[in-house]
């Protein structure tokens, strides 16, 4: 007998790690297969924005933006001289193209596409049009590669979003599940395109939330797909870093002083980005022009910028390895930082079609660069590797701006190969998140986990698990019993008098034997012969539901809806015959909406 139980415990074990391993499996090959998708269309995006470029800013202007070594043109260059008035016009002819494409196909894949990934994941279910991605792959290319200033984040973003949110619909998975593969699209769209796979995964799970939190269940999913989508990338592309630099180290703690006045520049940079994006985004929107014609109108704009300063067009990623390079001086360095707010600003906010995070970190480049350079000037000794502070600078803006500090470390970590400045990174990315307050370039974020609709439901159930009947009974209120032998007749004079609508029942000892409520008495009430014979112990309900002080208040407001009850008895803990009075389902809604106001409270004193 002992072997035979032996063998099926040792059955049990196996048949629940097959199931384990089963459901591993299967969890993995869709990640697996996210990253795949995330990756070629990292790969398909690449290339759809360097034609862009070359047909509109090469064939059509003849300006041709300086490169990064990481990233060779696939195109050109053309023959075509450069005409400079063209700058004007060829932003506004691809704000034109991209404003008619989006209102005619998908109104969605307008602005920048990390936010609306955002706002699917915490309000829509985590589900995205299928069309949406397609339709903001070619819009952002034909935006960006005009000249319109956008990064390449937000498209690719929304594709493996989209992807992400399509493979779970149709395998009929959980909402939540959902969600998750929607932040395993992200992951996998920002590890590969800017080759920073660890940065991707938490950045997936911080850039939902304002505040410093990270949603857990996603990290894992968003490392596989973007573990597997950077591989796919760099496997075309090469595995290099975006940008080259030197070897930058932090060696001198007097160097904090110059990186502390870095924090606060950063942060005054990016108040004003998020101010003027946003600024423009509600004068477009009132603006008395058809909605497709506005992003030609922010074209336009961007090129009258772009005239002057043609390094604030496109990408900007030439001008930011220039920068590390220590080749761009300090007055065009802060030109160029405040052009960018303006022209990503005019393209984007208009309605155009682009990420924010690469112009985030030219304008972050530029004004790290322009601080290090000045205390270089005044301090050579401290501050010895200005590079350096244009590092710390692109870290520093986006996590003022995004709200996302630590992913952005690492990813600016990865995208220039230098993991040395690590300490000065997290301090100026630190001190420009709570700087920054409650700016933010990611209009639908939400504060914290409390205020998402995903987790509504979980944070209802998880504070009423934490609540006791004891935090809302009242033990010294009244509430008067009924002897079982009391005749109906004598309970009729009682009940005139009260104003209770339950009557728990007794016996002579005073132990609850019973209880009933005023619809279970109506048809004695009015049968007078009954009224004569009945006594209270003959219509009490014997089946008596009871809580105790110890028990949570959500198995409690499970019991209200058995039977649809409003009150119910509380008996001691030892005892279930022992009646101490009566808990309200009221009582318990009001005792929870105090509880819930209290807690947002508290989180809000925390983060003033």
């Amino acid at each position: 007998m002992k072997e035979k139980g032996t063998e099926v415990f040792r059955a049990e074990i196996t048949d629940r790690v097959l199931q384990i391993v089963r459901i591993a499996r299967r969890w993995v090959l869709h990640y697996v297969l996210i990253g795949i998708i995330a990756g070629l269309g990292a790969v398909a995006f690449y290339a759809l924005c360097h034609g862009a470029l070359f047909v509109f800013l090469d064939l059509l202007a003849g300006y041709r933006p300086p490169t990064i070594s990481a990233e060779t043109p696939l195109f050109g260059p053309s023959d075509t001289p450069f005409v400079r008035w063209a700058l004007v016009i060829v932003p506004a002819l691809g704000g034109l193209l991209s404003g008619l494409l989006v209102q005619a196909l998908a109104p969605e894949a307008e602005g920048h596409g990390t936010d609306a990934a955002i706002d699917a994941y915490h309000r829509k279910d985590g589900f995205i049009r299928t069309r949406i991605p397609y339709v903001k792959m070619f819009a952002s290319a034909i935006t960006i590669g005009s000249g319109g200033s956008g990064g390449r984040e937000g498209p690719i973003a929304q594709i493996g979003a989209g992807f992400g949110s399509f493979l779970a619909t149709r395998l009929g998975l959980s909402t939540r599940e959902r969600r998750i593969m929607l932040a395993a699209g992200i992951a996998a769209g920002v590890g590969s395109i800017f080759k920073a796979p660890l940065a991707g995964a938490l950045f997936a799970a911080e850039v939902l939330y304002r505040s410093p939190e990270f949603e857990s269940d996603v990290i894992i999913p968003a490392a596989i797909s973007s573990v597997v989508s950077y591989c796919v990338f760099c496997l075309v592309f090469g595995w290099d870093p975006l940008f080259a630099t030197g070897p930058l180290v932090f060696r001198n703690v007097l160097a904090l002083g110059p990186y502390l006045v870095l924090a606060f520049v950063v942060t005054a940079g990016a108040v004003f980005y998020v101010k003027m994006f946003y600024g423009c985004h509600r004068l477009f929107a009132r603006a008395p022009i058809p909605r497709w014609l506005r992003p030609a109108a922010g074209g336009f704009l961007t090129g009258c910028i772009g005239f002057f300063l043609p390094d604030t067009l496109a990408f900007g990623y030439g001008f930011l390895q220039k920068t590390l390079d220590g080749e761009v001086a300090v007055p065009l360095l802060l030109a160029v930082g405040i052009g960018k707010i303006l022209t990503t600003s005019f393209s984007i906010g208009s309605g155009g079609s682009g990420g924010v995070f690469g112009p985030s970190m030219v304008i972050g480049g530029a004004l790290g660069g322009a601080v290090g350079q000045i205390f270089h000037r005044v301090i050579p000794s401290i501050v010895d590797q200005p590079a350096s502070f244009v590092i710390v600078g692109m870290a520093g803006f986006f996590a003022a701006a995004s709200k996302a500090p630590i992913s952005t470390i690492i990813m600016v970590s990865e995208m220039t190969g230098s993991y040395h400045l690590l300490l000065p990174g997290l301090m100026v990315c630190s001190l420009a998140f709570l700087l920054s307050g409650r700016w933010s370039i990611f209009e639908k974020q939400v504060v914290s986990r409390l205020d998402s609709p995903a987790h509504r439901g979980e944070f209802f159930t998880d504070l009423l698990e934490n609540l006791k009947v004891a935090d809302i009974f009242d033990s010294k209120a009244t509430y008067e019993v009924i002897q079982e032998d009391m005749p109906f007749e004598e309970f009729c004079r009682f009940f005139r008098r009260t104003e209770q609508h339950y009557f728990p029942v007794v016996d002579k000892k005073g132990r609850l034997t019973g209880i009933f409520s005023i619809n279970d008495v109506r048809n004695v009430l009015f049968d007078a012969e009954l009224a004569d014979v009945v006594v209270v112990g003959d219509i009490a309900r014997r089946d008596v539901i009871v809580t105790m002080p110890s028990e949570d208040i959500n198995s409690l407001l499970k019991k209200f809806t058995v039977r649809n009850i409003d009150r119910i008895p509380v008996v001691r803990d030892d005892d279930p015959a022992a009646f101490l009075g009566m808990v309200s389902r009221r009582e318990v809604i009001r005792y929870y909406n105090a509880s819930v106001e209290e807690m947002k409270r508290l989180a809000e004193a925390s983060r003033n």
